[in-house]
């Protein structure tokens, strides 16, 4: 493949341009199918998540309006500023009415409800007219008397808010990734040709896979944050794939070679570590499938056909660049940088350094080694999961400080419970019977402590009276463990109580108490099933690729390894608070709900990268005739330069994302990027050459009834 690329090069660089073009503008043209309302619900949140997302309950858009006085006193609701405020609202465009003050019980905070005049449209058309109504709330707030501290949030104001720091944040790292990952390049390479093409090539993947996600999304509907994934995998692996290729390719000419045995040897070599390697990476990447739930599903299929399309262009577009290039892609030059990466013959000196004593003493090496990865992976046993509220989202938004500011005046505007009532046939409730049922649960709940004080519960109903709502508020925070026995208390004892005499009704409780319960619940029953498909099938591969059961589960291991030591560093850096400064976040106290699983399976994959790459030129050596501990030290010294790159540019382009405000996007890039760190020096300069020399020949061992598998070697 690679020589037909190179000798048709031309034809080869136009085929992949037409491909790239083709994928962007078919999927411009068919557009993206988005997951449904109700599909992401997970186990006993399901079903009221579905009954109440599809029911029609015409509910308006409301905004709340916090107003207490600039100095921290009393609020006096009759005094002119506030009566003034009041009717500045009421009569602000868009606005439908203004209800009367709610005031704290120490007096110091009065709320008012806004409700907002939205003209019925798609949904779409209600949110942007939702947006521009609570626009003009805003501009009264603004407005307000200066002896008066005033704060706004709403679902119109707030979603307005944080889609804007979302996006934000999107648009830094996408601006980001490329100088950063551009500017590596030129240091490992020292010209800006040979610096530009992996860039360019995994820019390409990228765009290529998020076109082609579009059809894809009519097979695995996609989900919002599918762009950013792709983006961060797309340019990870498109780069360490192309720049396997390069150096080699590279390493091969200074030999003597022409451009085409060159490009021959390096796809023999390295472009063969680079497919092995993107299949182990699809694999993992595929775990996510039995996750059962939607947004991972749509990840996987987004990182699949990004580290797919990477995999093909690293073997078709890349050698027929090379040969177009030929010896001049070391032009032009950086001389300060050339020199400096022409210094030493090609041998780096620090891992000269680091392997002497690995390889004269491996079994103190590997006792180290495995030593600090324990310690660094034991926190990960006091991890604790939730999806972040309100209150948890940054502190700069000032929609999320009036929103702490409203739940500690007011507790039962805070968290609760959704209780979900519905039939089964869509046919219209014993309202009646339902509202007497609620009034039992009311009685129940207002003699707990463990639900906000003073009950009052009352059943909304949908347009067609076919689905009721009771929201039963709690004076904790959504992801408090009292919040979690008051939500059994409700599933396990006082719904079905209060409604078991209603006939034909299903019932059921959701909330963001529920969904991280829940989603925790899920975790527990697939994670085994995902690690066991992903551990099955990697050995399988790699067994394939090397003929060697010692390879596979040696890799298996150290992969699951330095998994563990990133969740440890991650619950040591999200869980506690002293990291707080240096990263520019406010601890939440926990992980975020679905981040484990989604790293285990990238990790584990990009792990691979590395893994096949140093193997595969240990392997050499060891065919070659050299003995286990020549062929380790030569494999690890002549791949330390590329691996070292490589891990520079994923813990780069990671690190951008542990830079962005969002917590989810910053735990996620702080993940990454310390088990990239952590898999590219002391599993990669430690663990793997320590078991390897202690291996021996046995690193090579295949059990004889598969002695009959076929031969993938070049």
């Amino acid at each position: 493949m690679a020589r037909w690329s190179a000798a048709h090069k031309w034809l080869a660089i136009v085929l992949w341009l037409a491909f790239v073009a083709a994928a962007i503008v078919g999927g411009g043209a068919v557009g993206t199918k988005e997951v449904e309302d109700g599909d992401s619900g997970v186990g006993a949140s399901a079903g009221a998540d579905k009954a109440l997302l599809q029911a029609d309950f015409d509910d308006p858009f409301t905004e709340s309006v916090l107003v207490r006085a600039a100095d921290g006193g009393a609020v006096d609701v009759e005094a002119g500023a506030v009566t003034t405020l009041a009717a500045n609202l009421a009569a602000a465009p868009g606005v439908a009415g203004v209800s009367e003050p709610q005031v704290s019980e120490d007096g110091t905070a009065a709320l008012y409800e806004v409700t907002l005049d939205v003209p019925a449209g798609t949904d779409a058309e209600e949110e942007d007219a939702a947006s521009a109504a609570a626009a003009q709330v805003a501009q009264v707030v603004d407005g307000a008397d200066g002896s008066l501290s005033v704060g706004q949030v709403g679902d119109a104001s707030l979603g307005e808010a944080l889609d804007q720091v979302y996006e934000d944040d999107l648009k830094r790292a996408e601006y980001l990734s490329l100088p950063v990952s551009l500017l590596i390049m030129l240091v490992v390479f020292g010209a800006l040709i040979a610096a530009a093409v992996p860039v360019l090539l995994a820019l390409s993947s990228v765009v290529a896979a998020m076109g082609l996600s579009a059809f894809a999304s009519y097979v695995v509907p996609s989900t919002d944050i599918l762009a950013s994934v792709v983006l961060l995998v797309g340019m990870a692996v498109g780069v360490d794939y192309s720049l396997f290729y390069v150096r080699r390719e590279r390493e091969e000419r200074e030999k003597g070679r022409g451009t085409m045995d060159a490009v021959a040897v390096a796809a023999a070599t390295s472009g063969r570590a680079v497919v092995v390697s993107g299949i182990a990476v699809v694999i993992a990447m595929a775990g996510m499938f039995f996750a059962g739930e939607a947004t991972f599903q749509s990840l996987a299929m987004g990182t699949i056909l990004v580290v797919a399309v990477a995999v093909v262009g690293s073997v078709t577009a890349l050698p027929a660049l090379l040969a177009i290039f030929g010896r001049w892609i070391d032009r032009p030059r950086v001389p300060l940088l050339w020199r400096l990466r022409r210094r030493d013959g090609g041998e780096p000196r620090v891992w000269r350094a680091i392997l002497g004593p690995v390889l004269r003493h491996p079994r103190t090496a590997l006792v180290a080694g495995l030593l600090a990865l324990l310690a660094l992976a034991a926190p990960a046993l006091g991890m604790k999961l939730s999806q972040p509220g309100i209150s948890d989202l940054s502190k700069d938004v000032p929609e999320v400080q009036t929103y702490d500011a409203i739940t500690t005046a007011f507790p039962s505007e805070g968290a609760a419970h959704d209780v979900a009532v519905w039939t089964a046939d869509g046919s219209p409730l014993d309202q009646n019977a339902v509202d007497g049922a609620v009034a039992t649960l009311n009685d129940a709940v207002a003699a707990d402590p463990e639900f906000a004080a003073g009950g009052g519960l009352t059943a909304e109903y949908s347009v067609d009276g076919s689905v009721a709502r009771i929201d039963v508020p709690v004076p904790y925070e959504h992801d408090d463990a009292r919040a979690e026995d008051s939500l059994q208390a409700l599933r396990d004892d006082l719904v079905p109580a209060a409604f078991d005499g209603v006939d034909g009704v299903e019932t059921g409780v959701t909330g963001m108490t529920a969904g991280n319960v829940d989603f925790r619940g899920l975790l527990a029953d697939r994670m085994p099933v995902v690690i066991g498909f992903v551990l099955l099938m990697t050995i399988i591969v790699l067994v394939m690729a090397f003929r060697s059961l010692a390879v596979a589960l040696t890799a298996a291991g150290l992969n699951l390894l330095s998994v563990a030591a990133s969740y440890g560093l991650l619950t040591l850096v999200f869980q506690n608070s002293w990291a707080e400064g240096l990263l520019g976040f406010e601890s939440t106290g926990a992980i975020i709900t679905w981040l484990p699983l989604f790293l285990f399976v990238i990790l584990f994959g990009l792990s691979m990268d590395y893994h096949v790459f140093v193997v595969s030129r240990i392997r050499e050596g060891a065919k070659a005739g050299m003995t286990t501990q020549e062929a380790v030290r030569t494999g690890i010294i002549r791949s330390a330069g590329v691996v070292t790159s490589a891990a520079v540019v994923m813990v780069a382009v990671f690190s951008i994302f542990a830079t962005l405000g969002a917590i989810d996007f910053k735990q996620l890039g702080v993940g990454l990027a310390a088990a990239i760190l952590i898999d590219a020096t002391i599993v990669r300069a430690v663990l793997l050459p320590s078991i390897m020399a202690l291996l021996g020949e046995r690193n090579w061992w295949l059990p004889k009834p598969l002695h009959k598998l076929p031969q993938l070697e070049h």
